[in-house]
């Protein structure tokens, strides 16, 4: 077995103790974190460095606010885990979370904990951006 199939299995064991996971067709993993929907790939960079690389749809749609960009890039450096990504699109701003890192011979429990720090960090980043668009509702759904 390759060694990122071998740290997707533990990384979806780590998961299943807190979601539903489900294994993609290509091989990587989706699950939910409350409103957030994440996707974690494995990819081996060199022999001997297999990475862990998670991605967090935070919010999709928010209004094109420059002000709401100025939080979220704020907010930014302010995380540990996880690097934000601002994306304009035609209906509106699009963030993401994502966080990369080397995962070879992490058990289950601290690979666990590890991802359960950067999907907290997510959800909490979307709990403050829909706070700050006024309405209080939800980003559009896609």
């Amino acid at each position: 077995m390759k060694p990122e199939a071998e740290l997707l299995d533990r990384v979806r064991e780590a998961l299943e103790l807190y979601h539903d996971v489900t294994a993609d067709p290509d091989g990587s993993l989706s699950f939910r974190h409350g409103e957030v929907p994440c996707a974690v790939q494995a990819m081996e960079l060199a022999e001997g460095l297999v990475v862990v690389s998670l991605t967090c749809v935070v919010a999709w749609d928010l209004p094109d606010d420059p002000a709401l960009a100025v939080s979220a890039a704020e907010r930014a450096g302010q995380g540990l885990f996880g690097t934000l990504g601002v994306v304009h699109t035609e209906r509106g701003m699009d963030v993401t979370l994502r966080y990369a890192f080397p995962a070879h011979g992490l058990d289950v429990a601290p690979l666990g904990t590890l991802l359960v720090l950067v999907v907290s960090t997510a959800s909490q980043l979307r709990t403050d951006l829909l706070g700050n668009t006024g309405s209080g509702k939800p980003a559009g759904r896609r």
